[in-house]
C-alpha cells in the first residue's frame, strides 16, 4: 500500500508558472525537465511554486 505523499510524488502536476502563468508539466518522480535544466536557481520559498524553462532561464541569467 502507499501513502497519498508517495502516490503523489509519482504523479505528473500541471502547472502555472509563477512569473508568466505559462501552463506546464512536472513530473515529482524525478524526471521532470527541469533536472536536465542547466540554468538553476534554489526551489520556491515562502508558497511559491516553479517556473516554465523560458523563465526559469531569464530569472538564472538575472541571478548570475
Amino acid at each position: 500500500m502507499t501513502t497519498p505523499t508517495e502516490t503523489a510524488l509519482r504523479s505528473n502536476r500541471r502547472l502555472a508558472c509563477a512569473e508568466c502563468g505559462t501552463e506546464f508539466g512536472c513530473d515529482l518522480s524525478g524526471q521532470c525537465w527541469c533536472a536536465a535544466e542547466t540554468a538553476k536557481l534554489p526551489m520556491p520559498t515562502a508558497g511559491g511554486d516553479c517556473l516554465c524553462r523560458e523563465c526559469l532561464r531569464k530569472k538564472a541569467a538575472t541571478a548570475e
